[in-house]
């Protein structure tokens, strides 16, 4: 077999944004059909904020259920052309003995069981922590029980799978058509890009050279760093906020599922970071360069990118909480008055500058201990 459960069992970022966005759309889904369910019951008084609250479960699983899906798409891109390039001359001799590109792309439906593991997990954790969210959405004197749907089942768990599936093999078919002495000699498609001469006077060094490079080179790594960024930054900020517009409970899950997101998003980028260099790294070190001239040929070049992340991240939440309450719940009187937040914001940039650096310290370290002699015999 081409592809092994254990191949499609790495694929451990996947499995957490999909549990993110399966988790929350699993509840307030949930929601929505039960109080639809009772529509002919609600009060006259009551209708205005039962309105707004179907129209909450809406807008929160089309933006983060939409969007987590989204990258959860690009993440299963993303490893998929991280596998083919690391196999490249082992699928170069299966294509060499007549197997098909086809036959070949068919075996990547694995990659999908880290989709199903995902959707699974946060399909059942939903409904535990379901009785926790109907009690900050149920309307006072309106009851909504909690009922099992199977179309949530089916569309939440079900057809992630077989879609994603399917979009892995679509992919690897895709990525697979190159010659196959190419594939052979172990050589990925890169394109030649036209490098710009230098201005007179402008000429960059070596370090700040391989920082631009590094990062040019690397641009979905440069969005995983930011997507990172922008989880720790938006959700954090939310969770923290939330206690004005909704329960304790809802602050902390957003909060939970910020910090989940940010770390695992994180660590897939900087691994695979640190793998794509480990050569450049072992050549600077044979050449004399420190630790820390290694670590910011390497990183340096990500930390506009970390902070721009962080800057987005604070636009959306204060957008969207804008829209909640401006939009959503903009008949509702029993509303508090949002403004953004300003001792939460310092107080999360502080927290992120901390744990950037230190993530980037101890990283730093670990660059330190590459053998040039291992790396060296890899290649």
């Amino acid at each position: 077999m081409v592809i092994s459960f254990k191949d499609g069992l790495k694929l451990f970022g996947i499995i957490i944004v999909v549990f993110c966005a399966v988790f929350v759309c699993t509840f307030f889904l949930n929601f929505y059909l039960d109080a639809i369910a009772i529509k002919d019951t609600v009060l006259p008084e009551q209708q205005v904020l039962y309105d707004a609250q179907l129209a909450t479960a809406k807008v929160v699983c089309a933006i983060s259920g939409g969007f987590l899906a989204l990258i959860a798409i690009v993440m299963t891109i993303f490893y998929i052309k991280l596998y083919v390039d690391g196999h490249m001359r082992q699928l170069g001799i299966l294509k060499a003995m007549g197997w098909s590109n086809k036959k070949i792309a068919l075996r990547f439906w694995v990659f999908g069981l880290s989709v199903f593991i995902g959707a699974a997990l946060g399909f059942g954790a939903g409904y535990i922590a379901m009785p926790f969210v109907y009690d900050g959405l149920t309307i006072e004197t309106l009851s909504v029980e909690i009922h099992f749907h199977a179309t949530l089942l089916i569309f939440l768990v079900a057809v992630p799978t077989v879609l994603y599936s399917l979009l892995s093999c679509g992919y690897a078919f895709l990525a697979l058509r190159r010659p196959v002495t190419d594939m052979l000699k172990g050589r990925t498609k890169n394109k030649k890009r036209k490098e710009k001469p230098a201005k007179a006077g402008k000429e960059r060094s070596f370090l700040v050279e391989m920082g631009v490079k590094t990062v040019g080179g690397k641009k979905l790594l440069a969005f995983f760093v930011a997507f990172a960024c922008f989880c720790f930054s938006a959700m954090v900020q939310m969770g923290a906020s939330m206690k004005q517009l909704s329960t304790d409970t809802m602050g902390l899950m957003i909060l939970i599922i910020g910090i989940v997101l940010a770390v695992t998003t994180m660590f897939m980028a900087v691994t695979s970071l640190i793998r794509s260099n480990l050569k450049n790294v072992s050549m600077m070190k044979v050449f004399g360069y420190s630790m820390k001239e290694c670590a910011l040929s390497v990183f340096g070049g990500y930390v506009p990118i970390a902070f721009l992340g962080f800057a987005l991240g604070t636009v959306y939440q204060y957008g969207l909480l804008r829209l909640m309450v401006d939009i959503v719940f903009k008949e509702v009187g029993t509303m508090p008055d949002y403004s953004f937040n300003v001792p939460v914001f310092f107080i999360t940039l502080a927290c992120f500058v901390v744990l950037y650096g230190a993530l980037m310290t101890a990283y730093a370290f670990k660059l330190n201990k590459v053998s040039v002699k291992e790396v060296m015999l890899e290649n």
